[in-house]
């Protein structure tokens, strides 16, 4: 196998573990692609991971790695998911929505709200722990707090 496909998968593999499972580590991602039969050094995923764009984040059950926007851009079932498990607040102001995050986990949620195609969203800024989501033109903090809201509590089927 060539040097390129063989990254190609590693890579494949790499967000498709990361999707699956709560790996913390590149020593866990390491030794859960082991178990697939690719054999990486840590300076190898530690370029793959930078490579593929992958965060690591705090929770409120530790560190991990996830994929920034994962899935097609206008699905709204990653941005779902990154919204539970990383929203911890709203608040509003007279420019936006202020959405508050476990530290580090501010620009994984801002590039998913980017990255949804959400129409009422011009931009977000973000920084370590807090997010300010900018509405287009005539959508106040309001509109765009029920928008995510209704994004939280929606089913994965609809």
């Amino acid at each position: 196998m060539s040097t390129t496909a063989s990254r190609a998968r590693r890579h494949q593999a790499i967000v498709d573990l990361i999707s699956a499972e709560r790996l913390g580590s590149q020593e866990e991602i390491r030794g859960r692609l082991a178990d697939l039969g690719l054999h990486a050094t840590q300076s190898t995923i530690s370029r793959d991971l930078e490579e593929l764009g992958l965060a690591r984040v705090h929770d409120a059950e530790g560190v991990r790695y996830v994929v920034p926007g994962s899935a097609a851009t206008h699905a709204f079932g990653p941005l779902r998911r990154l919204l539970n498990d990383f929203a911890l607040t709203f608040v509003r102001t007279d420019v936006g929505l202020i959405v508050r995050t476990p530290p580090g986990a501010a620009n994984v949620l801002a590039e998913g709200v980017d990255r949804s195609g959400l129409e009422q969203v011009a931009g977000t800024i973000a920084g370590d722990n807090t997010i300010l989501v900018i509405g287009r033109e005539g959508v106040g903090a309001a509109a765009l707090e029920g928008t995510l809201n209704e994004l939280m509590e929606a089913t994965p089927d609809g």
